[in-house]
């Protein structure tokens, strides 16, 4: 499989028709109608997919042959990426065609890993099923629970998620902290909250994944708590109220959607979370964890110190330092080494001695890469970086296909690099005269 997010080498076609319809027994999804997988009780095959990727128009009669003979059994599904981007970035697609199998925990679906022949597919629907019914008999897992209305303000399956506020904790947790917040206001008997509440549940687990607690969904029983109503002028129900510290609240003037609200949160995650950490590769545990804990990790091999001194070094980490700014909203980690520092890296990316400042983007799960073409600048990494958040550019397998073997080397003091020091040669007892009389 091809990767999105610079791991992708499928032909961009002109043509970007949608490779399935109303007539096939693949269901289309989109984000208006997904939730229907996250309230089911089935087990759902879901193909992420782009029109113009030649992997997935090869997939597609196989996948059309499987749906027909799963039907009644497994759902078997199908999203169009290039039309409904929200979905791809929520399940963290980087690669087309991706499939991904929905079972009991709706919230955490796993990758399909098969074949990609109908009969594959129908072998590996088959043992899903089969996993499933056993963790149901064995008590360890009933239904997925999404979207289950429990009466009030939060759905069931994501009830720990969505934060009951109250005249007692509001101001704490919502004014005085440091996170953002979406809280809706509601009442129990409003026929629109009760559509909402399973949106907002599901909604709410995944931004407290995503933003890893950074961006939270509160919930104001208003006909409760009718003071909290009256200061922000909740006039109908729901209101959705999007508060920002230090910023005095606005409207949320989004769709209901899950999508919708997920989109919104991660818009407040991104215009407030810091930018990530900049890392010099001193060791094995560096790259590993900054790899394997990320979509994607962007590495530059800079110069050697003695080429560019530190004016010439800082000037190059200033801009990934304003690239890793600028692209802060995805899950990507960014490094750095030396030239020479880490030859066994140089060699499995391609980069062989030469062409500093180089750079990388890797996917550590697939173990392919991608190179910079363009000008290490701003503008020229830019392009790069753009091209991999739309699944276009060359990729490679990395060298040995596993991470390279890391030297442990010092950090970069921050200063001009120095020659190393020459010992002083006293020639005081040569006789130049005579020196060379040999080879004549």
């Amino acid at each position: 499989m091809k990767t999105l997010h610079g791991v992708l080498a499928c032909t961009l076609f002109l043509t970007v028709r949608a490779l399935y319809s109303s007539s096939d027994d693949v269901v289309e999804l989109n984000p208006s109608n997904f939730n229907k997988v996250l309230q089911s009780d089935s087990l759902w095959l879901i193909e992420f997919y782009a029109p113009w990727c030649g992997h997935c128009q090869r997939l597609t009669p196989e996948w059309k042959k499987a749906a027909t003979a799963l039907k009644g059994i497994v759902k078997v599904a199908a999203v169009d990426c290039d039309q409904h981007q929200s979905l791809a970035g929520q399940y963290g697609i980087q690669g087309f065609p991706t499939i991904k199998i929905f079972g009991a925990n709706k919230n955490k679906p796993e990758d399909y890993q098969g074949a990609r022949t109908s009969q594959g597919i129908v072998d590996g629907a088959l043992t899903a099923l089969r996993s499933l019914v056993k963790e149901r008999l064995s008590g360890r897992s009933g239904s997925s629970g999404q979207g289950k209305q429990s009466g009030g303000g939060s759905g069931a399956g994501g009830k720990k998620d969505v934060v009951e506020l109250t005249d007692d904790n509001f101001d704490r947790l919502v004014l005085k902290g440091e996170e953002s917040w979406l809280v809706e206001f509601f009442a129990p008997w409003c026929g629109h909250c009760k559509r909402l509440e399973p949106e907002w549940a599901a909604a709410a687990a995944e931004v407290r994944e995503q933003t890893k607690g950074k961006v939270k969904l509160g919930a104001v029983d208003a006909t409760v708590h009718q003071g909290l109503a009256s200061r922000y002028g909740v006039r109908g129900y729901p209101t959705i109220k999007v508060f920002v510290k230090g910023e005095e609240p606005v409207d949320y003037d989004g769709g209901r959607t899950r999508s919708d609200i997920v989109a919104r949160a991660m818009g407040l995650y991104s215009a407030n979370a810091p930018p990530p950490e900049l890392l010099e590769i001193l060791s094995a545990d560096v790259l590993k964890k900054t790899c394997e804990d990320n979509q994607l990790c962007i590495i530059a091999v800079l110069p050697h110190i003695l080429d560019t001194g530190a004016a010439g070094r800082n000037g190059y980490l200033e801009v990934m330092m304003k690239m890793a700014d600028k692209y802060k909203q995805k899950a990507w980690g960014w490094l750095w080494t030396e030239a020479g520092a880490q030859m066994d890296l140089e060699s499995s990316l391609g980069i062989g001695g030469f062409g500093y400042p180089a750079m990388a983007a890797i996917n550590a799960r697939k173990m392919k890469f991608a190179l910079l073409k363009g000008s290490f600048s701003e503008t020229g990494i830019h392009e790069f970086l753009r091209d991999l958040s739309v699944g276009r550019g060359s990729t490679a397998t990395v060298g040995g296909a596993a991470l390279p073997k890391i030297h442990t080397v010092e950090p970069w003091d921050g200063k001009d690099g120095e020659l190393p020091q020459e010992d002083d040669i006293d020639l005081s007892d040569v006789d130049l005269d005579d020196f060379g009389k040999d080879e004549l």
